[in-house]
């Protein structure tokens, strides 16, 4: 079990981990698996700089999962694999995605969260008549619909600017995506966000930081 204080899965791969003194779930968001989808790891950095820490139970944040992607600012690291389709992975493996999501999956496993978040974003905003498009959804990969989604999206819509903000939960189940692989191996709630990048950046981060921040009182823990 991971305590109290930071880890590196990589050398710029953090993990963070904050305990409460009381009881509660444990809730995992990560950002930054695709490393062109920025206001996720932007979000969580911000409330890594805020110095947030969960009223209940245990919180871990991992605001940047592919550093070389990130840096590149391209879905997957130059000459390198998506680490949102290597899961569970490989810690054996020559190819550096497949081993980090044997680590992440190692780590899901051992502290088996309630939630796992990962925040991502989509150049097409969402629209049911064209698939595959994201932005602006919630999209769970389980039927029934978690209950959360449904509290999510209305709590988002709540706090919308302007018609154009407006979120959507979407079931779309991917096999090979992370989410799904850490959701069929621990039984957990997995959520993957998705901003529109049509958006201004700063207002994408600020609707991250929303997302989060209200799943957090959802299970109790903000």
């Amino acid at each position: 079990m991971l305590t109290e204080g930071t880890r590196f899965l990589e050398p710029n791969v953090p993990l963070h981990v904050f305990e409460a003194h009381a009881e509660g779930p444990t809730l995992w968001f990560q950002g930054g698996i695709h490393g062109d989808e920025v206001a996720g790891v932007h979000a969580l950095c911000e409330f890594l700089e805020d110095g947030i820490r969960p009223a209940r139970g245990k919180l871990i944040i991992c605001p940047l999962m592919n550093a070389p992607a990130y840096r590149a600012k391209s879905r997957r690291a130059p000459g390198g694999l998506d680490l949102n389709r290597c899961f569970p992975g490989n810690s054996e493996a020559p190819e550096r995605e497949m081993r980090l999501a044997a680590e992440f999956m190692k780590l899901i496993q051992a502290e088996s969260p309630a939630l796992v978040v990962t925040l991502h974003e989509s150049q097409k905003r969402y629209d049911p008549k064209v698939v595959p498009s994201f932005g602006q959804s919630i999209v769970y990969g389980v039927q029934p619909m978690p209950e959360v989604v449904g509290r999510l999206v209305d709590r988002l819509n709540e706090a919308k600017l302007n018609e154009e903000e407006t979120w959507a939960p979407l079931h779309y189940p991917v096999d090979t995506s992370s989410t799904e692989v850490i959701v069929d191996a621990v039984g957990c709630t997995g959520l993957c966000v998705e901003t529109w990048m049509g958006f201004p950046e700063e207002r994408r981060v600020s609707m991250q930081r929303q997302v989060v921040a209200f799943l957090l009182d959802e299970f109790g823990a903000l």
